[in-house]
């Protein structure tokens, strides 16, 4: 945090491009696109004063083709875009998957489809940005409701691709990026940097690329073009990184992808509880709607309404038992979601078997509290 001031006002945007710079981001590659284009800015105006790179790419795919590319060489690397320039990183992402290389893509949600409304936002991106691989591998992602969280939740996201060797996703929405709001720098946790563990030298007789003896093992990693040779692909491979189709140590590694993703579920749950004695209803909530939910529950309780509310700062892995203890003796459960039908809430209804279901969903406009508040009993 040694960069940020302790009392300032500014925007979501501009705390993720802080947070990745505190977190060791050295290198950004990024092409302009609206409602992600304060991240893109203030990363290259940070990263050129320190001596560090930030690039203009001539595209999406290029610009997270970039970061890839940086991050095998052993540095931390970010992007950032919205849902049009996503669907064409998509490949890429699963490249960085497949290769176990870390990397953080800020996705800055709007209206959709396709180029939809630039400066409409929306929360209609959760499931495109979740089940965008082949094989429905799980990708962690965080999702800040404020501009404090911003910075928080872009440290644990470049902390948690450094310790899984993963692609993480910062999935935020166009009011919580744009919106400028005064911070007390002071309210920030202390986050623990956390870098990949690199192979050395002396281990180069024993070393590959993918090894592990768990499948929820995260392996050492080394760069190209170092001391170690590499082999990396984004077609089926065994633990040395060798194209491999019918080999059982393949299907090893692929099982592996998501078993050290999914092993961690516990761990990988952030979520706010604020749980209310004798309360009837539970609201689901994540990104802009929380601030909305926040306003909801106070009026709420001021008219001796009991209501419990659980926040999620991480949507994926989704927090089952997170979830489920919110909601323990409650008779109903309200999620408010900009999207068509809930699809967060599609995702996680299963856990609430005995609740009644209560969906509230808008397009092209953000949910008031009122909306919320009479949904409440």
């Amino acid at each position: 945090m040694d960069r940020v001031q302790e009392k300032m006002f500014c925007s979501g945007s501009q705390l993720i491009a802080e947070g990745a710079i505190n977190a060791g981001c050295r290198f950004f590659a990024g092409y302009p696109i609206t409602p992600a284009s304060g991240i893109y800015k203030h990363m290259i105006e940070l990263l050129q004063k320190r001596g560090d790179l930030a690039i203009s790419a001539p595209d999406e795919i290029s610009a997270l083709a970039y970061c890839v590319g940086a991050s095998m060489r052993g540095v931390k690397a970010m992007t950032a875009t919205s849902g049009p320039g996503w669907a064409l990183m998509i490949e890429t992402l699963q490249y960085a998957l497949m290769t176990e290389t870390p990397v953080v893509i800020a996705m800055v949600q709007r209206l959709g489809p396709s180029t939809g409304g630039a400066t409409q936002g929306a929360q209609g991106d959760v499931l495109l940005t979740e089940f965008c691989t082949s094989g429905g591998y799980t990708i962690p992602v965080l999702c800040p409701s404020t501009a404090a969280e911003c910075y928080d939740l872009t440290v644990t996201a470049f902390n948690w691709a450094e310790q899984l060797r993963s692609p993480v996703v910062l999935l935020t929405d166009k009011e919580v990026a744009m919106t400028s709001e005064t911070i007390d720098a002071s309210s920030f946790e202390s986050i623990a940097l956390v870098d990949r563990t690199h192979a050395h030298v002396k281990e180069s007789d024993q070393w590959r690329m993918y090894d592990f003896h768990d499948g929820a093992d995260v392996p050492k990693f080394a760069p190209v073009g170092g001391a170690l040779k590499v082999s990396a692909t984004g077609s089926a491979h065994n633990k040395g990184g060798f194209l491999k189709k019918n080999d059982k140590e393949t299907i090893e590694v692929l099982l592996h992808l998501e078993e050290k993703i999914i092993g961690r579920r516990d761990e990988l749950a952030l979520t706010a509880t604020d749980k209310q004695d004798g309360a009837n209803t539970l609201v689901v909530s994540y990104g802009i709607t929380t601030r909305a939910v926040d306003e909801a529950v106070r009026t709420a309780r001021a008219r001796s309404k009991k209501v419990s509310t659980i926040s999620l700062k991480s949507l994926f892995p989704i927090p089952e038992e997170s979830l489920r203890t919110a909601a323990f003796g409650v008779e109903r459960i309200v999620c408010p979601e900009e999207n068509l039908y809930g699809q967060y809430f599609k995702l996680i209804a299963h856990l609430f078997p005995e609740a009644e279901h209560i969906r509230i969903n808008r397009i092209g406009r953000m949910i008031t509290p009122t909306e919320i508040e009479n949904a409440i009993l």
